[in-house]
């Protein structure tokens, strides 16, 4: 008989807590939100997230943290959002180290399973640049230069993991050269190195590199991006070169620990998605070499995240890119 009190007791207070929850979610959001950015403050990350999340403070009358929590490649601040009450009161950035650094690090606790997708926000195009003495003037002629002699050629990249490094990888691995790998702690000094004749390529940031092809200081082959880039207008995209496979684009987002319900989940991307309709938002992004996004779904968000989970995969095992710390 006591048993059976206790779970009618159970029951009520199970049934009790639904309409409470249903509530709070309906209510969302009713406190402040906290924004965790793996990523030093005042860096591109840290300044669209900013760009974004005060447009969505006013728009909701709520206040929205952002707080810079660098190390580990990004590790330390998405290990974080993964351990975050899944509420939709902590947001986190969301891109390319969710879902290459668990295929890279052997002792991380999360992958990108331990997140979802609350917002795509823009493209991070590339260009491959190379040094005005290298006789390679399209994507083919330096394919050309390194297929004749296998590692005499080198690429420099910002750090294992980085964006810059796995473009590099995937561009190995889809056109069969070997290049050396060169990396630096940072892309200022990559450019001045690649300008110099001191490195022979990189897939560099366009806006650390379109100034100095404008310039003549150093030579665009392709940009690595979903269509021409405003910066250099006149470069062909890796597809338009013929070699789409490679055109494999970082994007940068935000995202909110698995297990967040579904209608705050669709609350926060319908936010996002109208901040992104916003001329000035869009400008505000283009002047830091970002692409504005499209306007996505949470299933083309979730889709995205699924399809780029397994390029990145591929190009880290075929690599060999692999740290055990």
């Amino acid at each position: 008989m006591k048993h059976a009190i206790g779970l009618l007791t159970a029951a009520a207070l199970v049934l009790g807590l639904a309409p409470a929850r249903a509530q709070a979610q309906g209510d969302y959001p009713n406190r402040r939100i906290h924004v965790i950015v793996p990523y030093p403050a005042g860096g591109i990350v840290d300044i669209m997230v900013r760009v974004v999340t005060e447009k969505v403070s006013a728009m909701w009358g709520q206040p929205i943290v952002v707080e810079a929590k660098p190390g580990g490649n990004a590790n330390i601040g998405m290990g974080e959002v993964a351990r975050a009450e899944p509420d939709g009161y902590t947001w986190g950035f969301f891109g390319p180290a969710t879902m290459a650094n668990p295929r890279i690090y052997s002792n991380l606790r999360w992958s990108e399973k331990s997140f979802v997708g609350i917002g795509v926000v823009a493209w991070a195009y590339g260009a491959m640049v190379v040094p005005p003495s290298l006789p390679a003037n399209t994507v083919k002629e330096f394919i050309d230069l390194a297929k004749k002699e296998p590692g005499k050629y080198n690429v420099a990249h910002p750090g294992v993991g980085s964006s810059i490094h796995l473009n590099a990888a995937i561009f190995m691995n889809k056109t069969k050269t070997e290049l050396t790998y060169v990396p630096y702690k940072g892309q200022p000094q990559i450019v001045l190195d690649l300008i110099a004749g001191r490195v022979h390529m990189s897939p560099a940031s366009i806006g650390l590199v379109a100034e100095h092809v404008k310039s003549g200081g150093l030579k665009a082959l392709a940009v690595i991006g979903t269509e021409r880039s405003a910066l250099l207008p006149s470069v062909p995209t890796m597809s338009e070169a013929g070699y789409p496979e490679i055109n494999v684009v970082p994007w940068y987002g935000l995202s909110a620990p698995a297990g967040t319900p579904q209608p705050v989940i669709d609350k926060i991307v319908a936010a996002i998605n109208k901040v992104l309709e916003d001329p000035g938002v869009r400008e505000l992004l283009r002047k830091q070499a970002l692409e504005p996004v499209k306007p996505m779904s949470a299933k083309q968000i979730a889709d995205l995240i699924a399809n780029d989970t397994v390029k990145y995969e591929e190009v880290i095992r075929a690599a060999g890119i692999k740290i055990a710390e």
